[in-house]
């Protein structure tokens, strides 16, 4: 298990979530940290059973069937846990945790920390 999927508290506590424009999405965590999301590429993960295989696990969805220009049209809290989207393609059923947007943000600064 990686050090994202063991923390627990601060690391996967949002403090702020602001979307910016329609595009853009910034969250401020509770030890600090803040993650900045792109709409494009939150769509791509999408986590839902329509994007990813409930039994393998592999991603259904392909990555070039988003267009650039998606935007977030709507998002509302799920429980203290999770961010659900409405994207401007009108896909609404993916439920996003606290630790996924977390563990979705250390890979993005991971792959350019090494670019």
């Amino acid at each position: 298990m990686n050090d994202v999927m063991e923390r627990r508290g601060p690391a996967i506590e949002p403090r702020e979530i602001m979307q910016e424009g329609e595009a853009g999405l910034r969250i401020t965590w509770a030890d600090g940290h803040v993650c900045h999301y792109d709409a494009p590429a939150l769509r791509r993960s999408c986590p839902c059973a329509q994007c990813v295989n409930e039994w393998t696990g592999q991603r259904m969805l392909k990555p070039e069937a988003i267009p650039d220009e998606i935007a977030i049209a709507d998002l509302a809290l799920v429980g203290r846990y999770a961010l659900n989207f409405i994207w401007s393609d009108r896909h609404e059923t993916g439920i996003y945790s606290f630790r996924y947007l977390r563990e979705l943000c250390e890979q993005d600064e991971a792959v350019t920390r090494e670019s």
